[in-house]
């Protein structure tokens, strides 16, 4: 999987174990739930930063039945489930703790999606 190599993350931010864990398991797709890689994962942290530039995100899924984007918040060091594409200061969605509280949510999300 292409993700965003160590040179190109935000200064202060790796990806947490638990994510690296995921790709090398190919735990990738979760209908409606999607990891993000290679260009469309660099459009998106481009995107992100162009829409919302008072935010430090970094997104790792997306949604595909919608808008929403999964990503760290760097400034909170929580997962924040973003709308895109929408007005700034409207966009928050959900929060977790952790990348593990967002996978369990995107699994009952996979178990409810048909």
């Amino acid at each position: 999987m292409d993700i965003i190599s160590e040179e190109e993350l935000p200064e202060g931010f790796s990806y947490p174990d638990g994510f690296l864990r995921a790709v090398d398991a190919g735990l990738v797709g979760l209908d409606p739930w999607w990891l993000l890689e290679g260009e469309a994962l660099r459009a998106r942290v481009d995107g992100l930063r162009a829409r919302f530039p008072d935010r430090r995100l970094m997104p790792f899924a997306r949604r595909e039945d919608n808008d929403d984007v999964a990503c760290w918040d760097l400034a909170s060091g929580t997962v924040r489930v973003i709308h895109d594409f929408t007005t700034p200061g409207r966009e928050d969605r959900q929060e977790f703790a952790t990348f593990y509280d967002w996978l369990r949510a995107a699994v009952e999300d996979f178990i409810e999606f048909e």
